[in-house]
């Protein structure tokens, strides 16, 4: 029987929708906090092939999710492209910046990214091999727009501000550095599906602020330029896009880029969603993350809520962002248990 992940994505309407968390793997798991302790730190984390698909697995074994979604972050293209990445501890990534076209002429070509990038690829193998039978393999990148606004400012930021400003500023700059971050986001998940991940999602985490025109040529563009390359070389292989907070441009997205699963954030409704973006075939989220560190019975009634709003057509069931660390790991239990009981 095909797995209930894929069934979802090929635009099968189901009785449950399958679940998955975005950063299931991660600090808020006691078992997690311990693996990467033994790694060392997060980086030696990502690039450990057997470290990595241990933290992968462990929330597969505690929850049985119906996917799995490779660890890695989504950072190590820009490092594999040739910036500088390290993490400062309870601040985050920071990244030497690429603000000029001398910078851009010092990073690497997009296809000399694999032999930095080979244990991701060896991770992806592992779990191919040790995932359960009916759990589906997600493999993923970050969107262009996304990864140049870290590569831009060279740290999270607020609003995008450096990314935004280097675009009205230097377009031909910024253009390039997008150009080269889609040619080896191409790569990388080409090279992520033929170690055996069966789905791949594109996270553009910042693609609400991008408006207009910009949405168009930096949100939109190098989606639909990715998946096509992808479904190309790889026909019939699954895309989720998740152009975050993107709001009314959400509605015709996946058509547009050709995904064949939109995700979204929890700015929209789901009964909205099921108006609007459902419409166009299988939709994944979108639970407000809050709810994991609340509980209680708020957090069963919202799950059941989006659940019954998505039921009449193609739902991935999900959070509308990333579980985060002071999460409770009963109240993942509580949330399956919610949604499979709807």
């Amino acid at each position: 029987m095909t797995k209930l992940m894929l069934r979802a994505l090929a635009g099968e309407t189901l009785p449950t929708p399958p679940i998955w968390m975005m950063r299931q793997a991660g600090r808020y798991l006691p078992e997690y906090r311990a693996t990467r302790a033994q790694a060392g730190d997060f980086l030696s984390l990502c690039y450990n092939p057997e470290l990595a698909a241990e933290v992968t697995l462990q929330p597969i074994g505690r929850y049985g999710f119906d996917a799995a979604i490779l660890f890695a972050d989504i950072l190590l293209v820009p490092q594999a492209l040739g910036a500088d990445l390290w993490f400062v501890t309870g601040e985050g990534p920071r990244l030497s910046t690429i603000t000029t076209a001398e910078d851009m002429q010092r990073l690497r070509p997009a296809d000399a990214i694999h032999e930095r990038l080979d244990p991701i690829y060896q991770t992806v193998r592992i779990l191919s091999r040790e995932l359960p039978a009916e759990t589906t393999l997600i493999g993923f990148a970050g969107a262009p727009w996304t990864v140049a606004t870290y590569m831009i400012a060279g740290r999270g930021t607020k609003d995008q501000g450096p990314a935004h400003a280097l675009k009205d500023t230097d377009r031909a700059t910024f253009t390039a550095l997008i150009e080269r971050i889609t040619e080896a986001t191409i790569l990388y998940l080409s090279r992520q599906i033929e170690a055996g991940a069966e789905v791949v999602k594109l996270f553009d985490s910042w693609a609400g602020s991008l408006k207009g025109r910009d949405f168009d040529d930096f949100a939109l563009a190098p989606a639909k330029r990715i998946i096509a390359a992808l479904k190309e070389r790889h026909p019939g292989i699954p895309v989720i896009a998740f152009p975050r907070e993107a709001g009314d441009r959400y509605v015709g997205f996946g058509a547009a880029v050709g995904a064949d699963c939109v995700a979204l954030d929890n700015s929209v409704s789901a009964e909205w969603a099921a108006q609007h973006v459902q419409v166009d075939g299988c939709v994944q989220g979108n639970m407000d993350p809050r709810h994991m560190v609340t509980g209680g019975p708020e957090l069963v009634a919202e799950a059941q809520r989006i659940t019954r709003a998505l039921r009449g057509g193609p739902h991935v069931f999900n959070l509308g962002h990333g579980i985060t660390p002071d999460a409770d790991p009963d109240n993942v239990a509580r949330m399956i248990e919610a949604v499979r009981s709807a």
